[in-house]
């Protein structure tokens, strides 16, 4: 079973769908949305892409406060891009903290950052065997307060598979560096893959796109999980514990020093051949003005 939680106009689900073309689809797509234009849209695509009636459930609503698809059995493939950083009643509601979504981490995502809600959501959808892939705001891996305790939890009890820093300019509306947060319930290491792809990319009049080649990239490193110089590391999560629980794949994998390397000595002598010419030019500017003088 395949999830969006926030599905917006369904791109996330039929993107997935084109990866599970040729495997067999047990009960097919699911997914919420608020906004009842994009939710018709996202209903209307399906229909548009062959998505048979019965093989997709849309519905509309608020995904934190009304979560449409609890009666259905865990999810094993779950894709979204939640709004950034957007504002939720939070803790304003004290009974959410009661809510089996939330209530684990012992903490609810703060009032202006809705971010881990969504992260929490959809965890508690993910099957044993499954995994879940966000796209999220950078801020969240590092952000102290609330954030830093569901972090914490969701560190502790090896949820998160893999974090990957995307370009800049990947998605329409937005310039910022996104991330890929990758979470599964079934690790056999605790460790955390970090994968530094903020250089694969083509660019483009408008937006950076991924190419085929750039998507392998990433692909065939989340697979391998070595350890490759400026694009990603395997980490023990005591680092990350040592690191006080920031996930920022700056962290972790170090970036390429792409600056021109300067020989000083080489500098140094060029420095002095250009004093020695502007030493002579002035020497020879002062005699043509001597002579100017005298006559």
């Amino acid at each position: 079973m395949k999830i969006d939680p926030t599905c917006g106009s369904g791109s996330l689900l039929l993107q997935m769908k084109k990866q599970f073309d040729e495997h067999i689809i047990d009960e097919g797509f699911f997914g919420q949305e608020i906004n009842i234009t994009n939710y018709n849209l996202a209903r209307m695509n399906m229909f548009l892409h062959n998505v048979p009636f019965n093989k997709f459930d849309i519905k509309r609503g608020d995904t934190l406060l009304t979560p449409m698809h609890t009666d259905t059995k865990p999810f094993d493939a779950i894709v979204s891009n939640p709004p950034y950083s957007i504002k939720w009643i939070g803790d304003a509601d004290p009974t959410l903290i009661n809510d089996d979504r939330f209530a684990p981490a012992g903490k609810l995502a703060p009032k202006s950052y809705a971010d881990y809600a969504f992260i929490m959501h959809s965890l508690n959808h993910l099957s044993s065997k499954g995994r879940a892939a966000i796209v999220c705001f950078p801020g969240i891996f590092y952000r102290k307060g609330a954030e830093k305790t569901i972090r914490k939890y969701l560190v502790d009890n090896n949820f998160i598979d893999c974090v990957i820093q995307l370009p800049e300019n990947l998605f329409f509306g937005t310039q910022i560096a996104t991330c890929i947060l990758v979470m599964a319930k079934n690790k056999t290491e605790n460790k955390i893959l970090f994968i530094d792809a903020s250089k694969e990319f083509k660019k483009e009049t408008n937006n950076n796109i991924l190419e085929e080649k750039n998507i392998e990239a990433i692909v065939d490193e989340f697979k391998n999980r070595t350890d490759k110089e400026y694009f990603s590391r395997y980490v023990d999560i005591a680092e990350i514990e040592e690191n006080d629980y920031n996930l920022s794949v700056s962290t972790y994998v170090e970036k390429e020093d792409t600056r021109e390397v300067i020989d000083i000595k080489v500098l140094n002598k060029e420095i002095e051949k250009t004093v020695k010419k502007i030493d002579e030019l002035r020497a020879a500017i002062n005699e043509i003005v001597k002579e100017l003088e005298d006559e």
